[in-house]
């Protein structure tokens, strides 16, 4: 295996660098280091990936201490997954910079690939939203949160895509992370909160001498030298220093979709966190707990039976499709699987029209494109989408926890002060956001805003509270 090798230049500050810069140029440095985590996470990821599919299902005695499968369950989604949203909001994409096994997997594979350019077809901006909506909605169908092979198949079957890609596109490069990756939109919105970020001084750039002429391998093809937002930049630090000009900074959590101008907003980050992060993604969550999906799943399963008409009520789809494990005594029937695509879907385009009925109702408000503006002020709802998707995946861990016997007394009031955090940021943005225009309007923008995120932090209370 070859590890890559490390880039020496040597800087030349002319003022001393900061805990920060230092930090920065410690991942530049230490290249060989860093290469040895992440083949080290790919190894655990694999292990965790494959090892559990092929064991029996853990049976009512088992606990994550005895149990392979279950450690497994608890370690990808309750503590893995959540806690990376949370590294992602406080450290930018250093996940996938440092960590992300299918990174390192894909960009191994593109430097011993055919190199071929990345294609227009595959630029286009909507595969992170139609990637994320996917994933999600048929990791539900086939319970990946529960079930080994299920996790085999979603994430096995990403992993194994992610170095289909780099066998064929890109020379050294993470095509795959890039424009297909089914988390890459999510990670790109939430990194663009983080308090820490690589600035790059475009003036000392182009002003630096000749005496830097190594070329810096960006994997996650960012154009460095034009670089203003961490959306897409992996945080390895391959770049630090260079030039005297990129140097890892602080910042105020938030300020760069603060400082965000109405032309910036892209329509599909939007509509992903709009109808994706925030829809998609309630919707999956909700469903298993909401009594309205049983009532309704009940009434259509009578209405069926009383007509002689049972092909929807058929348990034989395979374990790849619904879920289907009979020794656990938890099978999907047709029915089952239609009513988890309808309520998902229906959770995705009431909560999300709602929010973008109030987003234009905003962007009415401000000069200039009544639609872009609605675009761009979504952007203020990040808070929201990145904190609720870390609470929907820790209410596995709780549920992991509870089973081991621990008791989370202390539960309600710790959900109620996150959703109120990622509230009020929300809202603190969108002031942030419309401070130039005059009182009156900016008021009633506010109060567009603060219905688009009460319909959001509502979602969320009928999951924990009320179902």
């Amino acid at each position: 295996m070859k590890l890559e090798q490390p880039i020496f230049f040597q800087p030349s500050r002319a003022l001393p660098a900061t805990r920060l810069q230092r930090l920065g140029d410690a991942l530049r440095q230490h290249r060989t280091l860093i290469v040895s985590i992440q083949w080290a996470v790919v190894i655990f990821y694999l292990l965790l990936v494959t090892v559990p599919a092929f064991l029996p299902l853990p049976d009512s005695d088992s606990s994550v201490l005895n149990n392979l499968t279950l450690l497994a369950q608890f370690m990808f989604w309750g503590i893995w997954w959540p806690f990376v949203i949370v590294s992602t909001l406080t450290l930018g994409r250093v996940w996938c910079g440092v960590f992300c096994p299918e990174g390192t997997l894909t960009e191994l594979a593109s430097r011993h690939g055919l190199g071929r350019p990345v294609p227009r077809w595959l630029k286009w901006g909507g595969w992170p939203f139609a990637a994320f909506v996917l994933t999600t909605v048929y990791g539900q169908l086939v319970s990946v949160y529960e079930y080994p092979k299920a996790v085999l198949l979603v994430l096995g079957g990403s992993t194994v895509a992610a170095v289909a890609v780099g066998l064929v596109y890109g020379r050294g490069k993470r095509v795959w992370c890039r424009h297909l990756c089914p988390v890459s939109g999510v990670f790109a919105l939430l990194a663009r909160l983080a308090p820490v970020h690589f600035k790059v001084d475009r003036a000392q750039w182009d002003a630096a001498a000749t005496i830097h002429p190594l070329p810096i391998n960006c994997a996650p093809l960012v154009d460095m030298r034009r670089m203003q937002s961490g959306s897409q930049c992996h945080m390895c630090g391959r770049c630090s220093g260079h030039r005297d000009a990129v140097k890892l900074s602080a910042r105020i959590p938030g300020a760069e979709v603060a400082n965000m101008r109405p032309a910036e907003a892209n329509v599909w980050e939007a509509r992903l966190l709009v109808f994706g992060i925030i829809g998609t993604a309630v919707g999956a969550f909700q469903w298993s707990s909401s009594p309205w999906f049983v009532a309704l799943k009940t009434q259509i399963a009578t209405w069926l039976i009383e007509r002689d008409s049972y092909a929807l009520l058929q348990d034989n789809a395979p374990w790849w499709l619904l879920t289907h494990y009979p020794e656990a005594n938890d099978v999907f029937t047709w029915l089952d699987g239609l009513g988890v695509l309808a309520y998902i879907a229906a959770v995705a385009l009431l909560l999300g029209g709602w929010i973008t009925l109030w987003l234009r109702a905003a962007g009415a408000l401000l000069p200039g494109s009544a639609k872009q503006n609605a675009r761009w002020l979504a952007y203020t709802l990040i808070p929201m989408g990145g904190l609720g998707v870390f609470l929907g995946l820790s209410a596995l861990t709780v549920t992991l926890l509870k089973a081991e016997g621990l008791a989370l007394p202390w539960l309600p009031e710790v959900r109620g002060a996150l959703l109120a955090l990622a509230a009020l940021w929300s809202l603190w943005l969108g002031w942030r956001m419309v401070q130039a225009i005059e009182l009156r309007k900016k008021i009633l923008a506010l109060v567009a805003l603060a219905a688009a995120v009460g319909g959001n932090v509502f979602a969320w209370v009928l999951l924990f509270y009320i179902f």
